[in-house]
């Protein structure tokens, strides 16, 4: 297959959707096929277009056999909604020129967010006729309605019909999460038109490790400490000043430490909460490098998912997938009738708590710390469900099959024959053009008992 990934954030971005779009694209490679990806100048999470590439209107790389194919970005590191919707329309319009230089794809895979990126990667499947694959990493606009980023009632109307147009002409839609699946059917989607691939973890990167001589503890004087680990995105969604607040109320136990990793931004923010409600037990520091991960996933006694309360069916936190493979108990302080607390709940590798309340978090936090035998036997659950759940190689499959069965039915809509139901020889002549593009080599079985010739690309052959 010729595929197009068009994924606004790709390696060398370190969290987020870019690392999963970066395995994919690569996996896909492995197992023979011609991957080209569509994508920003990296700039996540820092909101600064790296060095590297600063400068730049287009960039095109190479990299274990993937087509990196970059364009220019309007990015501000502190931006306002203005500024997002410039940042989209940026990307909309330099990325178009790149999508159509390039091989014909078989198949599109975009990702959302941003949601604006739909208007492209449609108009690029209407001209070489071929299936979209839509990504949904974020339900929007309701996550930026939810969480107060959007309040104009004109722009959130014109952002819902652009979140129903790209449903209606996605040819499928894959969801990350059961949660996102009942999100899409209320708002009239097919339910034979959604998938559900969660996101992976490489389980063989992120495994149990000990605790003893881990290097990310020494490096931070973490030894003798029982650490309690946030790492990843700080956004909206989640409030960490909870995180915070149950820090405070336990800093009379000198054995626990809070580890928070993030962006710089945030961390500032932070850093004001913990002088504010007297957390002298948190420990802040900026995002990791993604080869000290394992290490840093292992220095943990226990891990933190955190949401606001009304973050319900519309965001499944790619950190999950992560912790668990490590073989951390998870401490959830989310919704409980939402995506993630499901999730963990079923994956049985955690425990869930009211979102946005600090003593329930505290207490939860306390229990665990108390009780190492419970603490270990969630983390074992989270192992074993991982493996048997979030695999890379699971995920790959089900991302190839569902390539092939997009191309498989939008290059054989032959509705316009009629069934054969006939004993009799009979010939049948069947042109792969212009049903199949010309880089294609599937064609759609036609049920009959008669002898069919099928031409493609000049070669005739003869099958029963």
């Amino acid at each position: 297959m010729q595929i197009l990934i068009y994924s606004y954030n790709y390696h060398p971005e370190p969290i987020g959707i870019a690392p999963l779009m970066t395995e994919l694209a690569e996996g896909l490679v492995k197992r023979g096929h011609q991957v080209r990806v569509i994508t920003g100048m990296p700039n996540y999470p820092q909101r600064q277009i790296y060095d590297r590439y600063r400068g730049k209107l287009y960039v095109t790389e190479h990299k274990n056999g993937v087509k990196i194919q970059r364009s220019y970005l309007r990015i501000k590191s502190k931006p306002n909604l203005v500024d997002r919707l410039l940042l989209e329309l940026s990307f909309v319009f330099t990325s178009l020129p790149q999508a159509l230089k390039g091989e014909r794809p078989d198949v599109i895979l975009l990702t959302v967010p941003p949601l604006l990126v739909c208007l492209p990667a449609t108009l690029i499947a209407w001209l070489y006729n071929c299936p979209v694959v839509l990504n949904v990493q974020d339900i929007l606009p309701e996550a930026a309605v939810r969480i107060g980023l959007i309040k104009n009632k004109l722009m959130i109307q014109a952002l819902e019909a652009l979140e129903k147009f790209a449903y209606r002409t996605a040819h499928t839609i894959s969801v990350i999460a059961d949660g996102f699946i009942d999100n899409l059917k209320n708002k009239g989607v097919p339910a034979n038109k959604i998938a559900c691939i969660p996101n992976w973890v490489n389980l063989n990167f992120i495994r149990p490790l000990p605790k003893e001589n881990n290097s990310w503890r020494a490096t931070h004087q973490l030894d003798d400490k029982f650490v309690v680990l946030y790492s990843g995105n700080i956004a909206l969604t989640q409030g960490l000043e909870t995180v915070i607040e149950a820090a405070s109320r336990l800093r009379h136990i000198n054995d626990i430490v809070f580890a928070i990793a993030g962006e710089s931004q945030a961390l500032e923010r932070l850093q004001k909460h913990c002088l504010a409600c007297g957390a002298d037990n948190v420990l802040l520091l900026p995002l990791q490098p993604r080869e000290k991960l394992p290490q840093m996933l292992a220095a943990a006694d226990l891990g933190l998912i955190v949401q606001k309360s009304n973050v319900i069916s519309f965001n499944m936190p790619s950190k999950i997938p992560l912790l668990l493979a490590s073989g951390r108990p998870i401490v959830a302080s989310v919704p409980a009738t939402g995506t993630a607390a499901k999730a963990i709940k079923k994956s049985g590798g955690g425990v869930i708590v009211e979102p946005e309340s600090a003593d329930a978090l505290a207490a939860a936090v306390l229990d665990l710390y108390n009780q190492p035998e419970l603490a270990a036997q969630l983390g074992r659950k989270g192992r074993k469900f991982a493996v048997e759940n979030y695999s890379f190689e699971q995920a790959l499959d089900r991302y190839e099959e569902l390539f092939y069965d997009a191309i498989a039915n939008k290059a054989t809509n032959l509705d316009i024959l009629p069934e054969l139901s006939s004993n009799k020889s009979l010939d049948f002549l069947v042109s792969t053009s212009p049903i199949v593009n010309d880089k294609s080599n599937h064609i759609g079985l036609i049920k009959t008992k008669s002898r069919v010739r099928v031409v493609s690309q000049g070669l005739i052959t003869n099958d029963k």
